[in-house]
């Protein structure tokens, strides 16, 4: 105790100070649970990264996202002979999914030194995030309560708020969901404003909750929608 303090009467001493300290923002961890995903969701996994991640924003990828789309669609390859194969096929499967994972966690280094705390840019890259929550589990899903117009151009979308989610991810799609354009990252899930949309064009809308030991909830069903 300072001098100062010492010297105050006791009704003062006992004022509680406040200081705030400025802390610096965790970078964001990819998360690398894939290596435990059955075959047919690391295929799935394995080509989304392989179609959405970036070499131009990513340099010095230890392997190319095209080599990783190529390894998603052999495993995909072995995992088809091993429904009427034996030992054999079963290996060469095995082997597909290890040599694709490998490739999935060389790349994540580099993803994870690059996006530091973008969590947009982690993902677009197809990756998921590590939860920053101690008591992680699996999130529940999300679903849409509320798909409406909001003025031209404009759409208000509504879904059901999820416990520990860390925020919400929202894409749109224009050719019946066989192409998805991220849109926006949401912290709050009961009024989420899709912008700068075309009038007279229909749009399929999904959500996803980011956060829990998975890194996100599974994709709500598309609601539909033509801007205004």
């Amino acid at each position: 105790m300072t001098a100062e303090i010492a010297g105050m009467p006791e009704s003062r001493r006992v004022q509680k100070v406040e200081i705030k300290l400025k802390t610096k923002q965790a970078d964001l961890r990819v998360l690398r649970n894939f290596y435990k995903y059955p075959g047919p969701q690391m295929v799935t996994f394995g080509s989304n990264v392989g179609v959405n991640l970036d070499a131009t924003l990513f340099p010095n990828l230890p392997v190319a996202p095209k080599d990783i789309k190529a390894m998603a669609d052999d495993l995909n390859t072995k995992l088809a002979a091993m429904i009427t194969g034996g030992t054999v096929e079963k290996a060469a499967k095995d082997k597909a999914f290890d040599t694709l994972a490998d490739a999935l966690n060389s790349d994540a280094n580099i993803v994870e030194n690059v996006v530091g705390t973008d969590m947009e840019m982690l993902l677009a890259t197809g990756y998921l995030p590590v939860s920053t929550n101690r008591s992680s589990s699996p999130l529940d899903d999300t679903s849409i309560v509320g798909l409406s117009n909001n003025g031209s151009t404009q759409v208000l979308l509504q879904l059901l708020p999820v416990r520990n989610a860390r925020m919400y991810q929202v894409q749109t799609s224009t050719d019946g969901g066989k192409t998805w354009v991220e849109v926006c990252l949401s912290t709050q899930a009961r009024r989420i404003v899709l912008s700068n949309l075309v009038p007279g064009t229909t749009y399929q809308v999904r959500a996803r909750a980011i956060g829990g030991s998975t890194g996100a909830s599974n994709w709500t069903g598309p609601g539909s929608i033509m801007s205004t």
